[in-house]
């Protein structure tokens, strides 16, 4: 049986495949944990109904530079990905594709509320 044969008899298989809150909001906080550069243990995700759609909420907080680094060489915000404004926002597009990639779920936005600042090492200087 070849991969498109495999794939087409499994999609007309009679049944249900529901993916859990539990397990859903697992991969949101471990997609946030990556994209923030926390652990996913200091993250809370939840899920609310948007017209059919699944609305994710974060609040987390995120890995930014010791303020002595960034006073001795600016480019270490960079190095961490730009600013806290900036990075939020680019990881409300990151934790979206990943979400949706990984579980097959439509979600309709994602929002991020910054918590707190877990001062980190290291960040590359470009």
């Amino acid at each position: 049986m070849s991969v498109a044969e495999a794939v087409e008899y499994t999609t007309s298989l009679a049944g249900h495949n529901r993916i859990s809150t539990q397990a859903l909001t697992s991969l949101a906080r471990a997609a946030a944990a990556e994209a923030l550069g926390v652990e996913a243990s200091d993250i809370r995700a939840d899920w609310t109904d948007d017209d059919g759609l699944l609305a994710l909420s974060i609040v987390a907080p995120i890995s930014v530079p010791a303020l002595t680094e960034v006073l001795r060489d600016p480019r270490r915000v960079q190095g961490f990905g730009g600013s806290i404004w900036d990075r939020a926002v680019a990881a409300k597009a990151r934790v979206l594709e990943t979400v949706t990639r990984l579980s097959g779920s439509q979600l309709s936005r994602v929002d991020i509320r910054i918590s707190g600042a877990h001062v980190r090492e290291g960040g590359r200087v470009q």
